[in-house]
């Protein structure tokens, strides 16, 4: 009998690292449009964030068919739920520069660069989860002080685009440039509830 669960219950941890893996991906791609701006790309993280949810899905249908789970039912929907968001406010990131004709900034690429680490960090934590939980809190606690970095060139961000009054044309920019920093760090806040819940994982099984 415990053959028979333990197949299942592995499968669970695979989905949530492959979520994490697609996730970096998506976030590596986030970078290299910001830095090219190119239209395939746009196209590349598209794909990503479908395959992402997909494995979510699959992640879900296997959730509600098991009895026996590694970790707690909730926190493995919320684990899969907040990785997922990530990758969505990555592409939400890209579509809304796309519609909304934003260009890159600077404060943007950077933004961008440390929610890319702070992927990888979630990715390294759920990969550790299982054999190796203090170094998965590690990685959880890495990724939580990179969503707070994130979060202070957010407010620097902010604070320079609205510091001269303009023009209505330039406000219009202003605006649309605030909705793209604004999703940035939605994504950064994703990453966070990411690294908490995988703390709380940790602290339940030890």
């Amino acid at each position: 009998m415990r053959r028979f669960f333990k197949p299942r219950q592995d499968r669970f941890v695979k989905l949530i690292l492959e979520q994490a893996a697609l996730t970096l991906e998506g976030l590596d791609l986030l970078k290299e449009y910001l830095n090219t701006k190119s239209s395939e790309i746009v196209e590349q993280i598209t794909v990503k964030e479908k395959e992402a949810d997909e494995t979510r899905r699959i992640l879900i249908d296997e959730l509600n068919r098991t009895f026996v789970t590694p970790f707690d039912r909730e926190d493995i929907f919320a684990l899969s739920r907040a990785i997922d968001d990530v990758i969505d406010y990555a592409y939400s990131t890209v579509d809304e520069m796309e519609i909304l004709k934003v260009k890159p900034t600077e404060k943007m690429i950077q933004m961008a660069e440390i929610l890319r680490d702070a992927a990888y960090e979630i990715h390294q934590a759920v990969q550790r989860l299982q054999k190796h939980p203090n170094v998965a809190i590690d990685h959880a606690q890495r990724a939580k002080k990179l969503e707070n970095q994130v979060e202070a060139v957010y407010r620097e961000a902010l604070a320079e685009l609205f510091s001269v009054p303009e023009e209505i044309k330039q406000v219009i920019k202003m605006l649309k440039k605030r909705e793209v920093y604004r999703h940035l760090s939605n994504a950064a806040d994703r990453g966070d509830e990411a690294a908490n819940i995988i703390s709380d994982i940790v602290v339940k099984m030890t």
